[in-house]
């Protein structure tokens, strides 16, 4: 079975960049679409961020699209989430996902593949 694992998350001073990683234990990232979602203390899980299987088009949330961006490195099986000019409202737990379509979803139920999530706390 595939496994997500992300990396990277940590404290860090509003304004200031963290850069997360997911790994995958099988060669899917150049094969699947994966996104990055978060889920803040109360409230639901949202989309963050996410790449398309097959190629390297990628969309980001509103709230976020410009100051993070997604890559993915096909070599390292890994894809990452360089987050930027970072504000108390992005504190959350982060999580990578994967499915198989090439629909970029926005929502969580669309995946069924998910990593343990990394915490993400920026002071102000």
């Amino acid at each position: 079975q595939v496994q997500l694992v992300e990396s990277g998350g940590g404290v860090v001073q509003a304004g200031g960049s963290l850069r997360l990683s997911c790994a995958a234990s099988e060669f899917i990232v150049s094969t699947r679409t994966m996104a990055w979602f978060r889920q803040a203390p109360g409230k639901e899980r949202e989309f963050v961020g996410g790449i398309r299987a097959g190629g390297d088009s990628t969309h980001l949330a509103e709230a976020v699209k410009d100051r993070f961006t997604v890559s993915r490195d096909k070599a390292k099986n890994t894809i990452h989430l360089q987050m930027n000019s970072l504000k108390a409202e992005d504190t959350a737990v982060y999580y990578c996902a994967a499915h198989q379509s090439p629909i970029l979803f926005t929502t969580p139920d669309a995946y069924f593949v998910w990593g343990q999530g990394t915490q993400v706390t920026v002071s102000s």
